[in-house]
């Protein structure tokens, strides 16, 4: 199963689009505190919409508790600041996928001890960077891509009518 971190997330609404992609994807979604927000916050309830039940959700009080309740586990960075695009790497099962909060990222204190395992989403000009629920959908498809899809519907039905064959 691949593992989506998130590090300090600071903006409810963007969580609760996450945990809702997580859920439609059945990944594991990780909170590492301090959070910008409480877990019961209404933002949130309504961005995943009533999927939050059924999330898969692990907190943790900051990164040294990930790191103890997760030895040895494989961790990309997601970064503006990397050398290398998330289409460059192979995502192994259990990988985990860690972004860092809406106005710093991941710190760079982290991402230097990380360096061969940060990943960038490639952006034209000056932009800062993306909305992080847009990176993780766009990181999370492409490891799930190199999957197979394994686990997936990858076919769709008209509710009313038929598709002609």
């Amino acid at each position: 199963m691949i593992n989506i971190v998130l590090h300090e997330p600071e903006m409810p609404a963007n969580t609760g689009n996450i945990g809702r992609t997580c859920v439609a994807t059945g990944v594991r979604l990780h909170l590492i505190g301090p959070l910008g927000f409480q877990i019961n916050d209404k933002m949130l309830k309504r961005a995943g919409l009533d999927y939050w039940d059924k999330l898969d959700v692990t907190e943790y009080d900051d990164y040294k508790d990930f790191l103890a309740k997760n030895p040895g586990a494989k961790v990309y960075m997601a970064t503006t600041k990397a050398h290398k695009t998330y289409t460059e790497v192979n995502y192994e099962e259990d990988c985990y996928i860690m972004f860092g909060k809406e106005s710093a990222g991941i710190p760079e204190e982290i991402l230097v001890d990380n360096e061969d395992t940060c990943i960038r989403i490639p952006m034209i000009g000056d932009i800062r960077s993306l909305n992080l629920s847009n990176s993780v959908a766009i990181v999370l498809y492409e490891a799930l891509r190199q999957h197979n899809f394994s686990h997936m519907n990858c076919e769709g039905h008209l509710h009313r009518l038929n598709w002609k064959e």
